[in-house]
């Protein structure tokens, strides 16, 4: 099997997208799992740049890695002073990397109305700084920035750019779609032309995503002749983003038959992708191929019934290759299957009860109808399983609440709920304060509740969203509650719908904590 050598910028260039900014800690972190991933370099930074960049390269030293090779990045020498006083090639070997990737322009455009040099100084710098490189680094990768467009201009002066590269000792001629405007039919025609004329050093692409082809255009290139691939982990980039290695890594090795990272490995793409958000503070993107919580999500009951009986009728590989799962959506879209699959998740018994089976997917249609949604509140969606069977516990019973919510001159707004529950044969009545009414009346539950289940205190609320409907209505509208919680292992989504948006929330928290008794009460008995 043919190999294709992976390079992560998911530190570099994926932190100079908008609202990404990762600390060193971040970095180091990120850094082990591409190790484990088992991509073959990963780009650290640019040493001298900025003090984080210093402190990671020189932290990273300290790391074990088992699969990756730590690649500092930057610029060839400046104009005007001999290559080997460069400050900036001075610091990339400071870094102290086994490999060092500099960029230079390739575009005709760029060195004269940019740089502001000649045409030949700029081949010359290009040449003399890889050279000086080559001379105490063991690997060079050279990225010819705007490489796509600069050859469409003036092809003759990026054939130019690449043969000074390659007379200076560069490992890697990366040619890069920098402005992300290219298309796949382009980048694989220049490339050809690119690989007979280099055909003694190993071409790679970098392709970014302006033109919502990035993949495409990397996937492009390699059919071409390129082995050496760049790009970040969910696309990460400035602008619209870099090419997906996440989507890239798979199609690579499943659909092309290539060899970039063992089957193991892959296995890690979603935790990677996932963890990488995590870090970046970012939700994940749900619809994301592959690693997307969306992407083997099943909604509609023919759909749901083909892929039980042959997963291949509507997933294009076995999502458990890349770490993902396949799941079943419960919708007004939902058939039989759906209901069954849900029972078997949830560990239900519902084949048995055939007139209950129509029942229940008569109420969920019912229910949607007025504004339920239960795809992202499966917590919800089980205790009405739950209810319908017989095999539900009731946990607390609601005496009553009250919410005041009072606006005091000092302009300080104060929200308060009074709550009364009954567990058992105990009464509790308590009160709380929140930020709004909503958190004061959360609060009030959690303090009746967790004086007889101490686990709630493990409760987060994660997540609060309402949406309204029939806003011909105005301020009187049903409105939907989607409430996701959390403890130290799971994640659960519930829901409410009512015309009052203290009712919704309620029903949405008392299912949340519900559920989490629930769960707790079904882990005891495991």
């Amino acid at each position: 099997m043919k190999s294709v050598i992976l390079y992560d910028a998911t530190l570099r260039e994926g932190s100079q997208a908008e609202d990404i900014a990762f600390s060193l800690e971040d970095k180091l972190r990120i850094t082990v799992r591409l190790d484990n991933l088992g991509v073959h370099y990963i780009e650290g930074g640019w040493p001298g740049a900025n003090p984080k960049d210093i402190n990671y390269f020189r932290e990273i030293r300290s790391y074990s890695l088992k699969h990756s090779t730590v690649t500092a990045f930057g610029s060839t020498a400046r104009s005007g002073r001999p290559v080997a006083q460069d400050k900036n090639l001075h610091d990339l070997l400071q870094a102290r990397t086994a490999a060092v990737t500099i960029f230079g322009k390739a575009w005709d455009v760029h060195v004269r109305d940019v740089l502001k040099i000649p045409l030949q100084d700029n081949l010359t710098l290009i040449e003399e700084s890889i050279a000086f490189l080559k001379q105490h680094v063991k690997e060079v990768f050279f990225d010819a920035e705007h490489f796509f467009d600069g050859f469409k201009a003036n092809p003759d002066y990026a054939a130019h750019v690449l043969a000074a590269a390659g007379r200076g000792g560069a490992d890697c001629l990366v040619l890069c779609d920098t402005n992300g405007g290219c298309l796949p039919n382009e980048v694989q025609q220049i490339v050809r032309t690119v690989k007979k004329q280099h055909c003694s050093v190993r071409i790679g692409i970098h392709a970014h995503n302006d033109g919502d082809v990035a993949v495409a255009n990397c996937l492009a290139a390699v059919q071409a002749g390129c082995t050496h691939v760049q790009g970040t982990i969910n696309g990460f980039g400035e602008r619209c983003g870099n090419a997906n290695l996440c989507s890239i890594i798979p199609n690579l090795q499943l659909k092309m038959g290539l060899d970039c990272v063992n089957d193991e490995q892959l296995k890690g793409l979603t935790e990677a992708s996932r963890f990488v958000n995590e870090l970046a503070n970012l939700a994940p993107a749900t619809h994301q191929p592959f690693v997307g919580s969306s992407a083997f999500a099943h909604k509609a009951g023919v759909h749901v019934s083909a892929v039980k009986k042959k997963p291949a009728t509507y997933e294009h590989i076995a999502p458990e290759r890349v770490g993902n799962a396949q799941r079943v959506l419960i919708s007004d879209q939902a058939g039989r299957a759906n209901i069954m699959q849900k029972a078997r998740e949830f560990k239900l018994d519902i084949e048995t009860h055939e007139p209950l089976l129509q029942e229940l997917l008569c109420e969920l249609k019912e229910l949607e109808l007025q504004g339920f949604q239960f795809e992202g509140a499966e917590a919800s969606f089980q205790l009405r399983m739950r209810r319908a069977l017989g095999v539900s516990k009731r946990y607390f019973d609601l005496v009553g609440f009250r919410v005041i919510i009072e606006k005091r001159s000092d302009n300080e707004l104060i929200s308060e709920a009074t709550i009364m529950v009954r567990v058992g044969g105990s009464i509790e009545h308590t009160a709380a304060v929140g930020n709004g009414p909503v958190n004061a009346l959360d609060n009030a539950l959690r303090k009746a509740l967790e004086k007889f289940y101490p686990t709630l205190r493990d409760v987060t609320l994660l997540d609060y969203k309402v949406r309204v409907f029939s806003a011909g209505a105005g301020t009187g509208s049903r409105v939907r509650v989607l409430v996701e919680s959390g403890d130290r292992h799971d994640r659960w989504g519930t829901v409410g719908v009512s015309e009052n948006i203290i009712e919704a929330s309620w029903q949405a928290l008392t299912d949340s904590i519900t559920y989490k008794l629930l769960k707790d009460e079904l882990d005891r008995e495991m």
